[in-house]
């Protein structure tokens, strides 16, 4: 199938990531809010229709496994690089050269990972357990983000209250 060539997959992976780092860019040019660090997630998460269809099913135990993978390894580095800063009144997420050498890296492991597994598992489920890793380490990494925003405008609208 065209969709299952090495060469599809590598340049559909290179896509996908340079549009996640135009995404990136764009996002710390304007103030974040919930539904911007929650909708990502959610929209994401349609993707998990895919498991309806027999031929991109996984044991539940790799399931399992790929979304804790990215979740507590990849999901890691994007917390420790993302920093939300107040300017203004307006929570925004501050530029980090080093937050854009992470995703590249990310981005590289993954493409690695993906030839790797490719020649142990068929197309479809190596497809499914790199959608998983993926939606653990961006389901952690959002959830992170909606946790300092809220503490933050917390601290932020509290000596407010005071005065």
């Amino acid at each position: 199938m065209l969709f299952e060539s090495p060469v599809i997959v590598l340049l559909t992976s290179l896509v996908g990531a340079l549009a996640v780092l135009a995404w990136r860019i764009r996002e710390t040019q304007r103030p974040i809010s919930p539904r911007g660090i929650l909708l990502p997630p959610l929209g994401m998460s349609t993707g998990l229709g895919m498991f309806a269809v027999p031929a991109f099913r996984v044991p539940w135990t790799w399931g399992l496994a790929a979304f804790a993978a990215g979740a507590l390894a990849l999901a890691y580095p994007l917390i420790r690089s993302s920093k939300l800063r107040l300017v203004d009144g307006a929570l925004m997420m501050q530029r980090s050269r080093v937050f854009l050498a992470i995703l590249l890296g990310l981005a590289a492991i993954r493409i690695a990972l993906r030839d790797y597994v490719g020649h142990v598992l068929p197309p479809r489920e190596t497809a499914s357990v790199f959608f998983l890793l993926a939606f653990g380490m961006i389901v952690r990494w959002r959830l992170w983000m909606y946790g300092r925003y809220r503490a933050i405008m917390r601290e932020a609208s509290t000596p407010a209250e005071r005065g």
